[in-house]
């Protein structure tokens, strides 16, 4: 039932040279019916609509010299300003996908899906972008961690999935997104479990099947922190010294 509010679709721009290789996920599941029901929109835009030579060109060799090519800046920029143009007067964060960028967490997830404006993910290829295009013409770059892979479409994919998870109406679940690993505090998820209630030889503790909520409650954040302290200390570290300055605090 509706409350009367118009409910606005968050847009994502996605500036990329092979729409195809991210067309196909976002038209299933989750994203999918997020887009059908009006909840995001997905937009794309290639760099070799805004070559002027026969043959398309987006990248060369890089000046010095070295392996690889490189993106030349200005089909990209071109391809950026188009998006700015066709979204003014709003204003997305256009954001390049590249390993020199801060990187992508949960926090930085719940910043993006606040956005008025959207996004503008700008997915690099080759050797990477023209310097000039990081430095003066995107807003900011971004990392999804700590490797290298062929080219931005799969950083563009990872951040629109897990921003979409956290706009209202996306998951089946309202509270779903806000009990999940990363969400509210920096422990991971607590074990789940689902029918059958014995799985070859292995029960699904019986706390879960008591019906005591407290003692499940209880349950479910001692596992979160036994599971983040023995797979993420990083973490578990980070948690602790928030819980002890809160508890210095009061």
């Amino acid at each position: 039932m509706s409350d009367g509010r118009e409910t606005r679709a968050y847009p994502f721009d996605v500036v990329t040279l092979f729409e195809p290789l991210m067309s196909g996920y976002l038209g299933g599941s989750m994203l999918g019916r997020a887009a059908d029901r009006g909840i995001v929109t997905v937009s794309f835009t290639d760099p070799r609509d805004f070559t002027r030579d026969v043959h398309r060109t987006v990248d060369d060799g890089p000046f010095g010299g070295g392996a690889g090519m490189v993106m030349q800046p200005e089909p990209l920029a071109a391809a950026i300003e188009s998006v700015r143009e066709r979204r003014a007067p709003a204003r997305p964060r256009v954001v390049l996908l590249g390993p020199a960028g801060r990187v992508f967490d949960q926090r930085v997830a719940a910043e993006y899906a606040a956005l008025e404006g959207g996004l503008c993910l700008v997915c690099g290829r080759y050797e990477g972008v023209d310097e000039r295009v990081a430095a003066h013409v995107v807003d900011e770059e971004l990392s999804i961690g700590d490797y290298v892979l062929t080219g931005g479409e799969l950083g563009a994919l990872v951040v629109i999935d897990a921003v979409s998870r956290l706009l209202p109406g996306v998951l089946g679940n309202a509270t779903g997104a806000h009990e999940e690993s990363f969400t509210g505090t920096p422990l991971l998820e607590h074990p789940q479990y689902t029918r059958p209630r014995e799985w070859r030889g292995h029960a699904v503790p019986e706390v879960l099947l008591s019906g005591n909520h407290a003692a499940i409650d209880r349950w479910r954040q001692e596992q979160r922190e036994l599971r983040t302290r023995a797979r993420r200390p990083d973490l578990f570290a980070r948690w602790a010294r928030a819980r002890d300055e809160e508890d210095g605090a009061g």
